[in-house]
């Protein structure tokens, strides 16, 4: 299996112009500079993954935003001073939203053309304007497909990302994930034209119950549940059946490892196997840990997922750099910081 070279060890710059609080340009100004970089750079990082919302880029009319534009300039600017690689993730866009505190039809873009018009005319405008970077910059069309049942349609919908993105960035690299949340055991279920620039793209998150305990928005999820890790399937299991919220995962297939490096292992197989038959680099574009969590359960999970990214050569970005939860540039995060980034660096 080929490796995603530059895109080995990443992390997140959730929270900054995705997924914010409300559209607040002095938060856009403040959350991410240029010291930030330097410092990412410093940790031993090769990239970051910048998820960005549409609303950033274009008004609900769909014209362009050129400040929202003049933030990715800069972070590309930024990276490029300090020796970094960068992915431009579209989180949301006009008509689709994975986030589940957003009530919306989850469905309907998939199969409305003029919603996919307006998405690819947005990609055209960011390719446009990222066309001179072709080794720096990777694309990923789109965050986190919720549901199983538009496999296919979001297939059809890659297609045409895809020509339209070849006929501005021919050899940029395109990240392209499955459905389910971008779970690994869809990317079995991409359907799409392979080029030498095409990236296989998943998240992982596995065993839920661990890594979201106590999440807000995670529903039904009590906000005073603990777990520590490795615990044994069976234990999980039993926490998981014990809550009434929806956790369902890798813990409840049959024939899967115990929690260890093993267990993670076993759930990647299908996409490394997917991947290596299509000759397509693996990438795993968001891991980790709630801050919720202890801090040695999760030195424990980092080290068993970090064992399996290495095993198979897949490239990764931690989720998150700053705050969204799962942030480790903290006060709180300071007394394990060191051992952290040991594991990433590997």
């Amino acid at each position: 299996m080929r490796v995603f070279e530059g895109f080995r060890k990443g992390v997140n710059l959730g929270g900054w112009i995705s997924q914010f609080a409300k559209y607040d340009i002095n938060h856009f100004e403040s959350f991410i500079q240029k010291k930030d970089i330097e410092d990412i750079a410093e940790l031993g990082f090769d990239h970051v993954r910048v998820p960005v919302d549409y609303n950033v880029l274009q008004d609900e009319e769909g014209n362009r935003i050129e400040d929202g534009f003049g933030y990715l300039r800069s972070c590309r600017e930024w990276c490029e001073e300090y020796g970094l690689n960068m992915i431009i993730d579209l989180h949301e866009c006009y008509g689709y939203s994975f986030d589940p505190l957003k009530d919306m039809d989850r469905e309907k873009f998939f199969y409305d053309e003029a919603l996919q018009d307006r998405f690819l005319a947005l990609w055209k405008e960011i390719a446009e304007e990222f066309r001179d970077y072709p080794k720096q910059i990777a694309f990923e069309p789109l965050n986190e497909v919720v549901l199983m049942e538009v496999a296919d349609a979001w297939n059809a919908v890659v297609k045409r990302y895809i020509e339209v993105m070849r006929s501005i960035v021919p050899e940029s690299f395109l990240i392209i994930g499955g459905v389910c949340y971008n779970n690994v055991s869809t990317v079995p279920l991409i359907d799409i034209p392979i080029d030498p620039y095409i990236v296989y793209n998943f998240h992982c998150y596995e065993p839920m119950i661990f890594t979201h305990q106590g999440a807000y928005w995670v529903e039904q999820m009590p906000n005073d549940f603990r777990i520590s890790y490795p615990k044994s399937l069976a234990e999980y299991r039993e926490a998981g059946n014990s809550l009434t919220a929806d956790l369902g995962g890798a813990i409840y297939r049959e024939g899967i490892s115990e929690p260890g490096p093993e267990f993670f292992e076993d759930i990647f197989k299908p996409a490394v196997d997917k991947a290596q038959k299509d000759d397509v680099p693996l990438y795993c574009g968001e891991y980790g840990v709630i801050d919720l969590a202890d801090a040695e359960s999760n030195l424990r999970w980092l080290k068993d997922i970090h064992e399996a990214f290495e095993k198979f050569g897949i490239g990764s970005a931690l989720w998150n750099y700053k705050e969204k939860d799962f942030g480790f540039v903290n006060d709180a995060f300071a007394p394990i910081k060191s051992r952290f980034m040991e594991i990433i660096r590997g």
